[in-house]
């Protein structure tokens, strides 16, 4: 039997996600060996404190504090640590020196992805980073090989557990925001500070990720339209429900054309209602899912565990072998495709639809007056729904409007709130949210 080769593997951080795979290379190496044709040896584990509590028990000895020294000597590279430095030089090192990187962090490939990208086509190594989109879900090597001989023509996602959950329990329960959120929190769902998930920032960056890999173009932050989910109250997700819809949070690419006919991509996350019938409005809990629309292969849907340590380390290990088989088998390495150049275009390009929630004066002529006012700004309504509320105290009575329009310009709707706030009838908009899939 001919005796396989070793390849060193440097672990960088060990948090829930490290932490699982540092167990799996240990406990399943007999199994990588064989489907990988190497063995692969863990040789460090780059962490801040050695001694620090972590719920796998592993050998104390491949800890380190000397991320540097780790990575110039290891043939793999996992990087784990997430943030943007040490995490951004440390990757760069390893790939100056032949190593390929494993990544996860979907911040770094968000804001400087394409100087990781260069730096490893020049080097001839694979930059690998599955886990940084949707957990376990294998969403990224299908856009990028499976459908590579497709056009995509939109991707629309629900990538974030945390806002997932949280929405979710707003619709299942009747919970408020805040009792949803500290109940994520209490799970281990949401981190002591939620920023960053439901201010849309997390899925924004995994926008950007998915909307390079679908048109073959190099986004970042800058070019995602992104807002959070705080603005949804308890009544939003009511009187959605009513109507018929749920609300999530979804990331969204799509090629659009514009006014002047020349194509581009819009890039956003949002707080999105959709029918119910629609296969995303069905993603409950922490769960994530991927929905791609391209001109051949039709609709494809994506769905799993979209974060957690052990479903996360199952993208990083089919990553690492995958990259392993490469060094084995030898070949080139697969590179970035950016051929697309399609450009990013402004939200106000968006053909989309709206739900508005108004609070108007209960008096005669108020539905005409703003029905005039939507027919003056091209805006056709689909769906009008009113509750009257009577005040206990002053006795006055006023009317809850739910409208959702059909289809046009995010500019042109965007240009109707702002002229429905001034009429006289109007006491305040009190939400507006886009809706998909009508």
């Amino acid at each position: 039997m001919t005796e396989l080769r070793t390849l060193k593997v440097a672990l960088l951080g060990c948090g829930n996600v490290g932490a699982q795979v540092a167990r799996i290379l240990i406990d399943d190496a007999e199994a990588l060996a064989a489907r990988t044709g190497a063995r692969l040896e863990l040789t460090g584990i780059a962490v801040r404190t050695i001694d620090a509590p972590r719920d796998v028990e592993l050998p104390r000895e491949l800890f380190t504090t000397d991320a540097d020294t780790l990575v110039k000597d290891a043939d793999l590279v996992i990087e784990l640590m997430g943030g943007i430095e040490p995490a951004r030089s440390l990757i760069l090192t390893a790939i100056q020196n032949g190593a390929s990187v494993v990544t996860g962090n979907k911040a770094l490939l968000a804001q400087d992805g394409p100087t990781l990208y260069e730096a490893a086509d020049k080097a001839g190594v694979q930059l690998s980073y599955e886990a940084a989109v949707a957990g376990a879900i294998p969403i990224l090597r299908p856009i990028r090989d499976s459908l590579s001989g497709d056009r995509i023509t939109r991707v629309l996602g629900i990538v974030n557990g945390t806002t997932n959950f949280i929405l979710d329990q707003m619709d299942t329960t009747g919970a408020q925001f805040a009792d949803a959120l500290a109940e994520a929190q209490r799970l281990g769902y949401a981190e002591a500070d939620p920023t960053a998930d439901v201010g849309g920032l997390d899925a924004a960056a995994k926008a950007t990720i998915l909307a390079s890999l679908s048109f073959h173009t190099r986004f970042d932050l800058e070019n995602v339209h992104c807002e959070g989910i705080t603005g949804v109250s308890a009544a939003d997700i009511a009187a959605a429900k009513d109507a018929g819809f749920v609300i999530k949070l979804l990331a969204i690419a799509e090629k659009l054309t514009a006014a002047d006919g020349s194509e581009g991509v819009s890039v956003r996350v949002h707080p999105t209602l959709l029918p119910r019938e629609h296969p995303l409005a069905a993603v409950h809990g922490a769960f994530n899912a991927v929905f791609v629309e391209a001109e051949n292969a039709g609709e494809l849907m994506f769905y799993g565990q979209g974060a957690g340590g052990t479903p996360t380390a199952s993208a990083v290990l089919g990553d690492l072998v995958s990259a392993a088989r490469r060094i084995v088998l030898g070949g080139p390495a697969q590179t970035e495709t950016t051929n697309g150049q399609v450009p990013a275009l402004p939200i106000d390009a968006v053909n989309t639809s709206y739900y508005i929630g108004l609070d108007v004066a209960d008096q005669p002529g108020v539905l005409a007056k703003i029905a005039q006012l939507f027919a003056e700004h091209g805006v056709s309504i689909e769906i009008m729904r009113q509750t009257i509320h009577r005040d206990a105290d002053s006795n006055v009575e006023s009317a809850e409007l739910r409208i959702v329009t059909h289809r046009a310009t995010e500019a042109a709707l965007a240009a109707t709130v702002r002229a429905v706030k001034g009429l006289d009838v109007i006491n305040s908009v009190t939400s507006v949210l886009r809706v998909e899939g009508v």
